[in-house]
């Protein structure tokens, strides 16, 4: 299925973890520090680190925690300071 990473489309397979398949489709950083803006991508594969956030429908979720789902918006979290990792 297709899904909108930024304004990239990438088709994913439904049901997949979500982070294993943006990985697979290539996308790497995940997000940026806030403190220091370094990238970060996914690092636990189990929702212990949160390196792996996105924003979808602006909330910033662990996409190692979701699967892939029809008509998925996905960005990199907005650096707006610590809260928002």
């Amino acid at each position: 299925m297709t899904v909108r990473f930024g304004s990239s489309e990438l088709s994913l397979q439904r049901g997949e973890n979500l982070a294993g398949a943006l990985l697979v489709a290539g996308v790497m950083p995940f997000r940026h520090t806030p403190v220091s803006g370094a990238p970060r991508g996914p690092f636990c594969m189990m929702g212990a680190c949160y390196d792996c956030l996105v924003e979808i429908d602006g909330i910033n979720r662990q996409a190692c925690m979701l699967q892939v789902t029809e008509g998925l918006q996905i960005e990199r979290p907005s650096i707006k300071g610590a809260g928002n990792a």
